[in-house]
C-alpha cells in the first residue's frame, strides 16, 4: 500500500474510532496496522504475537477484545474459519473468501455474479440483511497437488 493511500486509510480508522468513542491509543494504532498489511486474514493471536515486540505489556486480551471492537465499528471484519479460529480481514470493500480445508489459507476474491445472486426471499422475511458473501471450501492448488483430503463433488 503506497504511503499516502495508508495515511488515507488510517484517517478513516481514526475517524470512526473517534465516532464511536474509543480513544486513539498506541497500542489500538499498532493493531489496526498490523492487520491493515495483512493479506492472510489473521487470528488475534497472529495479530498479538507480532506486536507484542513493540507493546510488550500487551496481553492477549487486550489485542483480541481490540479487534472485535474494531469489527463492531465496521473498520475491519471477521471472517468465516473452518478451524474454529476467529480470523479478521482488514478488506471491508465487498468481496468473498476461498477457504482451503487442509491448510486453512483463506483468500479473498471478487465476483460480479455471484454478487449479483439475489437474498432469498425467505430470509428476507427473517432478517435485515446487511452484507452478503460466499464462501468456497475445498483446497488450494498447493494442498490439491499434495494430495490433500478428498473433494466432494
Amino acid at each position: 500500500m503506497a504511503h499516502d493511500e495508508q495515511t488515507g486509510v488510517m484517517d478513516v480508522f481514526i475517524a470512526r474510532c473517534r465516532a464511536n468513542g474509543l480513544k486513539i491509543t498506541p497500542q489500538r494504532m499498532a493493531i489496526y496496522r498490523s492487520i491493515l498489511g495483512s493479506v492472510d486474514h489473521p487470528s488475534a493471536d497472529a495479530v498479538y504475537r507480532k506486536i507484542r515486540t513493540e507493546h510488550p505489556t500487551i496481553s492477549f486480551d487486550t489485542v483480541n477484545r481490540t479487534l472485535l471492537k474494531f469489527a463492531e465499528i465496521g473498520v475491519i471484519r471477521t471472517v468465516e474459519s473452518h478451524s474454529g479460529v476467529r480470523r479478521f480481514d482488514p478488506d471491508t470493500a465487498p468481496h468473498h473468501h476461498m477457504h482451503c480445508l487442509q491448510c486453512g489459507e483463506i483468500i479473498d476474491f471478487c465476483d460480479r455474479d455471484l454478487d449479483a445472486v439475489p437474498v432469498p426471499e425467505a430470509v428476507l422475511n427473517q432478517f435485515d440483511v446487511f452484507a452478503k458473501r460466499v464462501v468456497i471450501s475445498g483446497l488450494c492448488l498447493k494442498c490439491a497437488r499434495e494430495g490433500g483430503v478428498k473433494r466432494e463433488s
